[in-house]
């Protein structure tokens, strides 16, 4: 199994957080500031990304506003107020099961 398919399990739970940090961001944005928080090491495509919003959008997490910028315009995406809840809720949720897998993987690390 690749990463990326790691990474596509969680990846509406990445873009909850970093907007829930940012307050709001474009998609190119996001890309980038996955790639620069893992130092190049998890890298999201477009072709996964913009799914993801669009999803995201769809069941009332996100809002998006248009803005130009340098005679382009850009779409950037922020949460709702049930956006804001979900992010926690969906972030606990995946912590919790890291924090398990790390069991399973490790069981003599005694973690939790």
């Amino acid at each position: 199994m690749s990463s990326s398919k790691l990474l596509k399990g969680s990846l509406a739970t990445i873009v909850l957080k970093l907007l829930e940090d940012q307050e709001k961001m474009y998609g190119y944005e996001i890309t980038q500031k996955v790639k620069a928080i893992t130092a190049g090491e998890l890298s999201i495509t477009e072709g996964a990304l913009y799914p993801t919003l669009h999803r995201l959008e769809a069941e009332g997490l996100l809002t998006t506003q248009t803005q130009r910028v340098d005679n382009r315009v850009r779409k950037y995406y922020s949460l709702t107020k049930e956006g804001n809840a979900v992010a926690a809720s969906r972030v606990a949720e995946l912590e919790s099961f890291l924090l398990n897998l790390q069991k399973v993987l490790n069981p003599k690390l005694g973690l939790g």
